[in-house]
């Protein structure tokens, strides 16, 4: 990562170098990303963990206390994240990640950028639905925006599934982009052929994969091709890996222990770190309800790794894939 600012195809990226040397722990020492028209600072937060503790979706998943996620969103903004990943089918029996963000940030600061999702949906019981329709996407996009009490959403993501068209449910989005429902657009959980698909229909402003060390090594190309045209790359389950929605594993490989051990951190900063050192285009959604791990997160924005490092670690991502 370097110290200068880069700009790709209308967005930028300031590497955080100077904040970095200076102590800063804050998210903007990762330096900034531009969605759109909206600069953010290329750490943010991901809510799928703050309406329960334990497995995310899990049947018997046990709500997190209110105050405690509320004190986690408070804190994140605290520590300079204005970038917020959520989801209307984000909640338990009892919390709902949309009602959280919104009672312990709105009013919302002028500079943060909440990210939702469209495309899957849960009933009351946390069963989850098929994919909505193009006819059922404003409903979700409605349903965003009455959690969230807010008038338009920043950025909305069509989940997918699967490897069929999406020129018709993209499309629905661009309607209400177009209707001013929707800022910006992007997809989750595609492949290259969704997102030139997409691309043809609206501006897409991220992409949302599953990616990290050791998962999915075959999408390095795609994950530098999102930079080339300008287009965020946000990894999900970056900690997690191949835990996914339970977390990561007990057990972490030595490569990444070591590392962790040279810069006096833990093993989620280290593999938090490598993603963003895979461009400046790479921004970083780590989820949590623990105040001492969101800070953790935050802080591995700040922490530089050595070519070495990153030549054991890129080894290690081929090998465990």
């Amino acid at each position: 990562m370097t110290t200068e600012t880069t700009t790709t195809a209308g967005a930028s990226a300031t590497a955080g170098t100077a904040a970095a040397t200076s102590g800063e722990t804050g998210a903007a020492a990762a330096g900034t990303w531009t969605l759109g028209d909206l600069e953010i600072n290329r750490i943010g937060f991901g809510a799928m963990r703050l309406p329960q503790t334990g497995e995310a979706f899990a049947p018997d998943a046990v709500p997190r206390d209110r105050n405690d996620a509320i004190a986690v969103l408070r804190r994140a903004v605290d520590l300079g994240v204005n970038h917020i990943d959520t989801a209307a089918f984000y909640f338990s029996r009892l919390r709902s990640a949309n009602e959280l963000i919104n009672q312990a940030l709105a009013p919302y600061p002028d500079d943060l950028v909440l990210t939702t999702k469209v495309g899957p949906g849960r009933g009351p019981s946390g069963d989850w639905l098929p994919h909505a329709t193009p006819g059922l996407l404003r409903g979700q996009v409605e349903e965003n925006l009455r959690q969230l009490g807010r008038d338009h959403l920043d950025v909305v993501n069509l989940r997918v599934v699967g490897t069929d068209s999406i020129a018709e449910r993209f499309g629905a989005l661009a309607d209400l982009r177009a209707a001013g429902l929707i800022r910006h657009l992007g997809v989750s959980n595609v492949t290259p052929e969704h997102l030139e698909e997409a691309r043809a229909i609206a501006p897409v402003v991220c992409v949302q994969n599953q990616y990290g060390i050791g998962v999915r090594p075959e999408h390095d190309a795609f994950v530098r091709a999102c930079g080339e045209q300008g287009v965020a790359f946000v990894p999900f389950y970056a900690i997690a890996g191949t835990g996914r929605t339970a977390g990561a594993g007990a057990t972490e490989h030595e490569e990444v222990r070591a590392v962790a051990r040279a810069h006096g951190t833990g093993a989620a900063a280290v593999r938090l770190a490598w993603t963003l050192h895979q461009g400046p285009h790479v921004l970083a959604i780590p989820g949590t309800g623990d105040l001492r791990h969101l800070t953790e997160n935050v802080a591995a924005g700040a922490l530089r790794l050595s070519p070495d490092e990153l030549t054991a670690l890129d080894s290690l991502h081929r090998r465990t894939a």
